[in-house]
């Protein structure tokens, strides 16, 4: 069953919460992953980690760098490498979208979440700038703030 913050037909394996502190988000691409058996039995199973994962363009290709895929346990000798780079599914013309903005000064691709949307693995991706210390001092205390009003407005109603 769905959460009530989740669309139906959709079941997030994991987010990057990480992300959204370290980044402001600009803009969001949904693609799709190349994946091994075994990579996939072992997302079913939640073994997944986006933590200093990033995505790349190469050659007029998407890749994801670093994200960490657990190995599956019933799997044999032919298991999975753990932090192979995996090629993301994206058409060229997002990917045209994608490079100029990359090439600008602080931009990055970072995984926001993972998850599965009809049976298919996909990964939603955000284009993300860097956040300074003070960026992030300052959005901690508007989420802070936005916490106490909607607790207040809880109390009156």
């Amino acid at each position: 069953m769905a959460r009530k913050d989740e669309p139906a037909g959709i079941k997030i394996i994991a987010k990057n919460r990480k992300a959204w502190h370290e980044f402001e988000i600009l803009d969001t691409w949904e693609a799709g992953l190349v994946l091994l058996g075994t990579e996939v039995k072992a997302l079913r199973n939640g073994r997944v980690s986006l933590g200093d994962s990033y995505a790349e363009i190469r050659k007029g290709e998407a890749w994801l760098q670093k994200m960490h895929i657990g190995p599956y346990e019933m799997g044999n000798r032919e298991n999975h490498e753990p932090f192979r780079s995996r090629k993301l599914l994206l058409s060229k013309r997002e990917i045209r979208k994608m490079r100029p903005k990359l090439e600008e000064q602080g931009l990055t691709l970072v995984p926001l979440k993972i998850y599965f949307k009809k049976g298919l693995v996909k990964i939603e991706l955000g284009l993300g700038r860097g956040k300074k210390v003070h960026d992030k001092r300052d959005s901690k205390a508007k989420k802070d703030v936005d916490r106490r009003m909607a607790r207040e407005l809880g109390r009156r109603e």
